[in-house]
Formats: C-alpha cells, structure tokens, sequence
C-alpha cells in the first residue's frame, strides 16, 4: 500500500494515479510491494532528519528509510518540497517531472539500486527516465 502524507502546505492532486504508477514500477522491477509511506515536508524538516539520523548537515530533496525485506517493498520516503521546487528551477524541469523523478528515485534505491559511483547514477538516471516515461 502506497501513502501519502504532508509535513507542510502542500498536497499531491492526483495521489491515486501516482500510488498506480509507483506499484507498476514496483513490479516492473520484480518486487511486491509492502508498506510504503511519503511524506511530503520542507527543508526544515527534512534537514532536522538529515542530522539527526544521518548525521549530514545539508539540505537534501529526499531521505528514504528502507525497512523492505528480500524484495517485499516497505519503507517511509521523505521529500523536501522546497527543494524539489528549487531543483526543478535549477535543471530547467517542470515541477512535477521533478517531483516524479524524486518519487521513482525513493522506490528505486529499495529496489537494489545506488547512486554512489558514477556508473550507479548513470544507471539509476537511466531507471528514472525509463519509469518517468511510464507515467
């Protein structure tokens, strides 16, 4: 099951066409899907998460907490509005392509993908464009 929830004054207009398309890219992968929560927040928020349980003190478009097991999908994936909305200014995107790709990134990374190496964000960009094209 696919949840959304909002840390701030924000809200998606089409949760039930985007909790579809995540569950189709969940099975596109080869996975089943668990629990899965967002939470839509600002950069406060997501920073405060970022130190506190990551020890990182930056900003960040989104944390995903990963509680899946073997491939049954479950997790809470956090995304800065804020920055989802600066980052669609900065690469020249709409706001929702920005958003979607966050959305998929979350997903993808409990589905066994890493962005660490420059080969792992080449693939996983490669993942995001596929599975945004699905939308």
């Amino acid at each position: 099951m696919i949840s959304f929830n909002y840390e701030t004054d924000f809200s998606l207009d089409n949760e039930e066409a985007l909790a579809a398309w995540i569950s189709s890219v969940i099975v596109a992968e080869g996975c089943t899907e668990d629990e899965i929560n967002y939470v839509f927040c600002d950069d406060a928020y997501l920073h405060q998460l970022n130190v506190e349980f990551l020890q990182h003190d930056t900003l960040t478009d989104i944390i995903s907490f990963d509680y899946s097991v073997g491939k049954k999908l479950q997790g809470d994936i956090f995304i800065s509005i804020d920055r989802v909305r600066d980052n669609a200014a900065d690469f020249n995107v709409a706001f929702d392509e920005e958003l979607k790709r966050v959305m998929v990134h979350g997903v993808l990374h409990y589905c066994g993908y890493k962005d660490k190496s420059d080969e792992e964000k080449r693939l996983m960009r490669e993942k995001e464009n596929h599975y945004l094209n699905m939308f």
